[in-house]
């Protein structure tokens, strides 16, 4: 009897025991049954613009566990394989515009910078290639009512319109309905294509009350669009997005899962690249880790992830850190955002948006992070294009801006070597930019490349400082030597006339520095057959350049020649004689820069007159009375 007694206890304990593992398990392994704890925050549903401290539809957490990999069980929230299909463009085939549609195609990358039809061709609801890691599909996260609701954030001006629209579908096709709150599109008063009823009436037919549209009385420029949109956005998380991307599967819910767990994380998908010309979609890194780094011109860069950072994490599919954003795609808790001041109400149009974020987040106490098992693509435009849609003033003024208020003594004067034509531009007041870091109590930006970015220096050392820089001009004449950005293939420096407005060459001017290097933007002048031609910079910078004043001539000390112009508009090495007119250059400067046009603190966005919104969405009784005051509607 005893005996039976034992094992009946026996069992008993048995059962209990495997009972509390079971539970133990689903509390820690993302089942359904995952408690969390949260503070409630009342959220307001109205459209109306968000004050940047106070009312804003945030869920604060306490503890909250990001995820957990279960490899061999699929993810709560991984899709179900899509019905295979043979569209143009699916799993992103590339699509080739033939025949008399080749020229509507040229034309159309000279409107949007790509090639809209070849975009027209590829259906809404296109069927991007998956380039996640295979254990991506293996991550269990909160679930839905523990997570934080999305308002993905659009501006837009002039974009093409199968483009946006496949944007649009794409964010809600690809993100769980229950986490995405909205979609924010604002209209940076756009004047070409369909953007007016149009679009109205395809957003009201196909998606209902999930997608505000609101349009800007006046051009304000992507970045102050940007804000305008956070204002609008009644999501916890606020994710900014170009209007020519397509979301990967399962995109949204890592990012979320992130932020959730420490809402002073910036995260950031990795970006896959849409071919402007076929709009086929690459991966660059496979299952390689890359994160943002910059040279000392500001140019974007990217770098393989340091293995220091790679091994402190446990699955190679977990987030790392970034030293910067890649642009303007990422994610950031929408209290957080307001929190550090937004965007720089300074800045300009487009441009250094993401350095000064980047910069601001770091030093000030956040941290950016990289996911993985989140990808979006997107359509990177031409360099021509850009070239003629960048304001150039506004971007140097935006550099400038970010220089002055996060760089310290010692590496402003590294940004000022590789640019040295934005040098004492009179910019407009930071006081209060400065005054924010002072009393943030902000880090030192020696202390970001110290212990965030401390590849950058390894990459790009400084550049040594310039004894000429400007135009390269020939002597008593209108030519100067130049290089075409645009012509990737074309390595060869030739002479072209010379650019008569200073816009133009704020970014495009010849550096002859301390180091015997010959410079064009951030490329080294090399010879090759006698041949100028440009090439990435060594990273020890010394060279066998140097100028004679007495002559005009550029030498090079290594095969004993000066630099000639040659029939062909070629730059070449010959032999040195000091009468050869063809050999005689001089380096114009471009140090006088004219005032801009504003000289006072632009006004914060939130103080703005507020954008019009389009009359398919219902609006708050409240609003509607502020909107007929202010304007009617279109």
């Amino acid at each position: 009897m005893k005996r039976k007694l034992r094992l009946l206890l026996f069992i008993a304990v048995l059962v209990f025991c495997a009972f509390q593992l079971y539970i133990f398990s689903q509390q820690n392994f993302g089942s359904p049954k995952l408690q969390l704890r949260w503070d409630s925050v009342q959220i307001e549903m109205r459209h109306t613009l968000r004050d940047p401290l106070e009312n804003v539809s945030h869920v604060s957490i306490k503890s909250v566990p990001f995820a957990v990999s279960k490899e061999g069980f699929i993810g709560n929230y991984e899709p179900a394989p899509r019905e295979a299909l043979d569209r143009p463009g699916d799993y992103g085939k590339p699509v080739i515009v033939r025949g008399k549609e080749r020229v509507l195609a040229e034309k159309s990358v000279g409107i949007y910078g790509y090639n809209i039809i070849a975009s027209d061709k590829i259906a809404m609801d296109r069927i991007p290639p998956d380039f996640r890691m295979t254990d991506c599909k293996f991550w269990h996260y909160p679930e839905e009512s523990e997570l934080p609701s999305a308002s993905v954030v659009i501006a837009f001006r002039d974009e093409g319109w199968s483009t946006l629209l496949r944007t649009i579908h794409s964010v809600i096709n690809m993100s769980p309905p229950a986490l995405l709150k909205e979609v924010i599109l604002i209209d940076d008063e756009s004047n070409k294509g369909n953007f007016k009823a149009d679009l109205s009436v395809y957003l009201k037919d196909n998606f209902k009350d999930k997608v505000n549209l609101f349009r800007n009385s006046k051009k304000e420029g992507l970045i102050r669009s940007k804000t305008i949109g956070a204002k609008y956005a009644s999501g916890d998380i606020l994710v900014f997005m170009d209007a020519h991307c397509e979301c990967g599967r399962n995109w949204l819910v890592p990012i979320l899962a992130l932020l959730a767990h420490n809402r002073t994380i910036v995260a950031s998908p990795v970006t896959n690249v849409i071919d402007w010309e076929t709009f086929a979609y690459k991966t660059t890194f496979r299952e390689k880790h890359h994160h943002g780094i910059f040279e000392w011109g500001f140019l974007y860069k990217e770098s393989k992830v340091p293995d220091m950072e790679l091994t402190s994490r446990k699955y190679n599919s977990e987030p790392y850190r970034s030293p910067t954003l890649a642009g303007g795609l990422f994610a950031i808790d929408g209290k957080y955002f307001f929190e550090l001041g937004g965007f720089d109400p300074g800045l300009q149009s487009q441009g250094g948006e993401n350095f000064e974020l980047s910069f601001k987040i770091w030093q000030c106490g956040g941290s950016i992070k990289w996911v993985p098992c989140s990808h979006v693509g997107y359509v990177r435009q031409t360099p021509m294009f850009l070239d003629t849609v960048q304001n150039l003033s506004d971007l140097a003024l935006n550099y400038i801006r970010v220089v002055e208020v996060w760089l310290d003594n010692e590496h402003k004067q590294y940004f000022y070597a590789r640019q040295p034509s934005m040098e004492e531009y009179p910019i407009l007041n930071i006081s209060k930019q400065l005054e924010f870091k002072k009393e943030h109590e902000c880090k030192s930006f020696k202390w970001f490349l110290e212990n965030v970015a401390n590849e950058v220096l390894d990459y790009y050392p400084p550049p040594p400082p310039n004894k000429y820089w400007g135009q390269v001009m020939l002597e008593n004449t209108k030519t100067c030597s130049y290089w075409r950005a645009s012509a990737a293939k074309e390595r060869n420096i030739r002479m072209s006339p010379c650019k008569s407005d200073k816009e133009s060459q704020l970014f495009r001017l010849f550096r002859l520095n301390v180091k015997g290097q010959l410079i064009w933007d951030e490329f080294c002048i090399e010879t090759r057959n006698d041949i100028l031609y440009i090439q990435e910079c060594p990273v020890q910078p010394t060279s066998n350049w140097s100028y004679l004043e007495n002559t005009k001539q550029i030498f090079n000390s290594r095969f004993r020649k000066c630099v000639e112009a040659a029939s062909n508009s070629v730059l070449c090495l010959k032999d040195c004689d000091a009468n050869n007119k063809m050999q005689q250059w001089s380096f114009k400067k471009f140090r006088t820069w004219d005032a801009p046009k504003q000289q006072q603190q632009p006004q914060q966005p939130q103080q703005q007159q507020p954008p019009q919104q389009h009359e398919h969405q219902k609006q708050p009784e409240q609003q509607q009375q502020q909107q007929q005051q202010q304007k009617q509607p279109e």
